[in-house]
C-alpha cells in the first residue's frame, strides 16, 4: 500500500457521517488531515468541528482556502458538486483526489482480516455490534461506522464513529448506493437483507452477489428471500436468521422477549447444536436480526459463538437509532431515530406498535432525489404500518445547497399516505412541525423523530423534549 503519511490530505465535507471516521483513522496512522465543511460554515453542530480541531485538523472555510499544494490529496464524497470551490482550486493545482470510497477499501484492503457489512438496512448497527464483539473479545479492531457507537463516547470522543485499533481487523460498513462495494476485497461479508433504497433491485442484486463471491466466507441473512437467493454466490458460507429453520445460526423463537429497551432470546447454533442465553440492550427484532448477524459475522473471524454472545450484552447501540431522548413528566416519549428509507422505518415503526400508545411520526425526507426514487414505497410504508389513531408528518427533504432537482417534494409523499387510508399532514418548516407536535401531544404519545444526513435532528428532538410538558 502506498505511504499515506508522504503528503497532505485535505476532506471536502469533513463533518460528514462517512467522511469524519475516515478522517480520524487516516490521522491515526500519522497522516497530516485537513478539511472544509458547508455544515461548518453554515453554524450548524459547531461542537463537532471544535472537537476535530482540538485533535489536531486543520479546518478551512470551504472557499478554496484550504487548497494550497498539488502534493495535497483530495478527498471527497460522491455528492461533492464540480463546482464546489475546493473541486475548482485541486484542478488549478493539479491535485490528485480520491472518492471516500476509493480511500477507506485501500485501509480495508490493506488490513489482514476485513470484515465488511452490507444491506440496505441495519449495517451501521452490525458494524457497531461486530467491532464491540472483537474489541471485547480481544481482538484490538479499527472499526469503521457510518454513526456514532456509544459505546466508545467519552468526554474526549463526543463523535466516535470510528475506533482506531491494532490488532490487524478491520471493520467497516460498505455502500451498495454509489457502487463503490465493489471496490472491497473482504475476508468476511456480511450481507443482512436486499431491499429498494438508492438503486434498482436488479442492480443491487450484481453489486451484491459480486460483494459475495469477493469474499472468503459470506455471512448471509437467509429470512430475507433477495439476500437468500445471492447465498450461490458465496465460497464458504455462514446463515443465519430468526425464522428460517434451515439456519446456521438462529433463535427459537418461543423464547424471544422483547421489552421497550431491551431483547432476550435462546440462540441455537446447529452447527453443533448448542444453546446460548442471548441478550441484548437494545429493542425491536430487526436488532435481534442484526445481532445475529454480528455474531455470525464474528464466528466466521473464529470467535466462537458462546464469546460472542457473551459479549454483545454490552453493546450500547448506536446514536440516532432507536434513540430514546426520553420521557416527559407528562408521559410523552422523544425517540430520535435514522430511519429514512422504507425497510428501516418500517422497523421503527414496528418496534413501536409492539407497545400501547399513540404514534407521531415527523420525517424529514434525506433528500429530493429519494423521494422520486422510492416515494411511492415510503408512503405505503407510513399507511400500512399507521395505527388509527397515530400521524405521520412531513416538513419539507434535508437541502443544504447544490443544483439537485426539487420539483418533486413531501407534499406529494402526504398526498399519496392519505390516498391509501394514513393520516399525514404537510407542514413545511420544521419548526412549524415542533409546534404542531406540542399543540397535539398528549400522555402516553410516542413521538419519533425520522431522517438522515442532517446532524441537526437530533438537536432538534432534544429541543422538543425539553419543550414538553
Amino acid at each position: 500500500m502506498t505511504d499515506l503519511t508522504s503528503h497532505p490530505w485535505f476532506f471536502c465535507g469533513i463533518g460528514g457521517s462517512g467522511m469524519l471516521p475516515l478522517a480520524l483513522i487516516l490521522k491515526s496512522t500519522g497522516a497530516q488531515v485537513a478539511g472544509s465543511d458547508r455544515s461548518r460554515d453554515q453554524g450548524r453542530t459547531p461542537e463537532k468541528f471544535a472537537w476535530l480541531e482540538s485533535l489536531g485538523f486543520d479546518l478551512f472555510p470551504q472557499d478554496g482556502t484550504g487548497i494550497v499544494s498539488m502534493r495535497q490529496t483530495l478527498v471527497v464524497s460522491a455528492a461533492v458538486e464540480d463546482t464546489v470551490p475546493e473541486m475548482v482550486r485541486a484542478r488549478e493545482l493539479g491535485c490528485p483526489r480520491m472518492t471516500r470510497a476509493e480511500l477507506l477499501a485501500t485501509l480495508f484492503n490493506a488490513a489482514p482480516t476485513g470484515i465488511a457489512v452490507a444491506g440496505t438496512s441495519g449495517k451501521s448497527t452490525v458494524t457497531g455490534m461486530t467491532g464491540w464483539i472483537l474489541d471485547q473479545a480481544g481482538r484490538n479492531p479499527t472499526v469503521m461506522n457510518g454513526a456514532v457507537m456509544k459505546n466508545y463516547v467519552g468526554p474526549d470522543a463526543p463523535f466516535a464513529s470510528a475506533r482506531v485499533g491494532h490488532g490487524g481487523v478491520f471493520v467497516s460498513e460498505v455502500d451498495e448506493s454509489d457502487g463503490s462495494i465493489a471496490l472491497y476485497r473482504p475476508q468476511v461479508a456480511v450481507l443482512g437483507n436486499v431491499t429498494l433504497d438508492h438503486k434498482s433491485l436488479e442492480e443491487l442484486r450484481e453489486l451484491f452477489g459480486n460483494f459475495l463471491a469477493e469474499a472468503q466466507t459470506a455471512a448471509i441473512n437467509i429470512d430475507d428471500a433477495e439476500a437468500a437467493a445471492l447465498a450461490s454466490r458465496a465460497r464458504h458460507l455462514i446463515t443465519f436468521a430468526i425464522d428460517h429453520p434451515e439456519a446456521m445460526i438462529s433463535v427459537l423463537e418461543e423464547t424471544i422477549a422483547m421489552g421497550t429497551t431491551t431483547l432476550t432470546a435462546t440462540l441455537i447454533d446447529r452447527r453443533d447444536g448448542s444453546t446460548h442465553s442471548l441478550a441484548l440492550a437494545v429493542p425491536g427484532r430487526h436488532n435481534l436480526a442484526n445481532a445475529l448477524a454480528a455474531i455470525a459475522g464474528c464466528s466466521a473471524a473464529g470467535v466462537p459463538v458462546a464469546d460472542a454472545v457473551a459479549c454483545i450484552a454490552t453493546y450500547s447501540g448506536l446514536a440516532r437509532r432507536f434513540d430514546i431522548i426520553g420521557t416527559s413528566a407528562s408521559g410523552i416519549t422523544v425517540i430520535d431515530d435514522f430511519g429514512h428509507n422504507p425497510d428501516k422505518i418500517a422497523a421503527t415503526l414496528a418496534t413501536l406498535k409492539a407497545h400501547t400508545g399513540r404514534i407521531i411520526a415527523l420525517f424529514q425526507p434525506h433528500g429530493y432525489g429519494p423521494l422520486r426514487q422510492m416515494g411511492h414505497e415510503l408512503a405505503e410504508t407510513f399507511s400500512r404500518m399507521q395505527g388509527p389513531d397515530d400521524l405521520t408528518i412531513l416538513c419539507d427533504p434535508v437541502y443544504f445547497g447544490g443544483t439537485v432537482d426539487r420539483s418533486l417534494g413531501s407534499e406529494s409523499i402526504v398526498q399519496l399516505i392519505c390516498e391509501a387510508g394514513g393520516t399525514a399532514e404537510y407542514i413545511a418548516d420544521r419548526k412549524d412541525c415542533a409546534t404542531r407536535i406540542r399543540t397535539i401531544a398528549r400522555p402516553g404519545d410516542r413521538i419519533v423523530i425520522m431522517g438522515a444526513r442532517d446532524d441537526t435532528l437530533a438537536l432538534f428532538a432534544r429541543d422538543l423534549f425539553n419543550s414538553l410538558p
